[in-house]
């Protein structure tokens, strides 16, 4: 399920002074449960669950342990259990870990996700706006633009040409033109709006992004 490093501990009671021994016992929590994850999946999903507990308040540890249940629901069909821990998850990400960190671990769950949902489009459709909820204006256009490309591998283009207009608003003035600005974010929708339309043989659609995309200067 990926590697990771997480800590938390048995539910022993800790005076202040046994921070270190906290820790490894919570980080051994967390690789016992993870051992578990082939064997007996419903073992570790209650070692995850006991790895949060053990935690005394938002911590990278916790964060992997929600990570790794989220997962392990994908597989098991726990399609509800795993959102819900995806939301709890998503709390931690401005707090318990690094905002690079935060986004390693999105973007490996995304992928985890979306290499096996083309046959749940609806979920993998709530996944990304769960996610989309969570995140900043920046990462809200990365996000978006991750999705576009995964309903272009899947032929999805009816859904794809919808998140493209949603994609392209966001680079535009409240007058409807172009943020120049937003150059290089302009150039990433045209670019992926170019290979919808040639996959389609929208031909049509072609000959006038040239004249969209033109003026605009990086």
């Amino acid at each position: 399920m990926g590697s990771d490093a997480d800590m938390e501990d048995y539910g022993f009671e800790y005076s202040d002074d046994e921070p270190e021994e906290q820790d490894v016992d919570i980080e051994n929590q967390y690789y016992n449960s993870k051992g578990l994850v082939v064997t007996d999946p419903e073992g570790a999903l209650a070692g995850f669950a006991e790895v949060v507990h053990m935690e005394p308040e938002q911590a990278e540890w916790e964060f992997k342990a929600l990570k790794q249940t989220v997962k392990l629901y994908y597989r098991l069909g726990g399609y509800k259990e795993m959102m819900e821990a995806y939301s709890v998850m998503l709390m931690y990400i401005k707090s318990a870990v690094t905002r690079n960190y935060s986004e390693k671990c999105i973007n490996n769950i995304m992928d985890f996700v979306s290499g096996s949902a083309s046959q749940n489009l609806s979920l993998l459709q709530e996944f990304y706006q769960t996610t989309l909820k969570a995140l900043e204006e920046r990462l809200w256009f990365k996000m978006n633009l991750k999705l576009c490309k995964i309903w272009f591998d899947m032929g999805e283009y009816g859904w794809m040409s919808m998140l493209l207009k949603e994609l392209h608003k966001s680079c535009q003035k409240e007058d409807g033109t172009d943020d120049q600005k937003k150059g290089t974010q302009l150039l990433e929708v045209y670019a992926i709006e170019i290979q919808m339309y040639t996959e389609t043989k929208n031909n049509e659609k072609l000959k006038v992004l040239p004249l969209r995309s033109g003026p605009t200067q990086v």
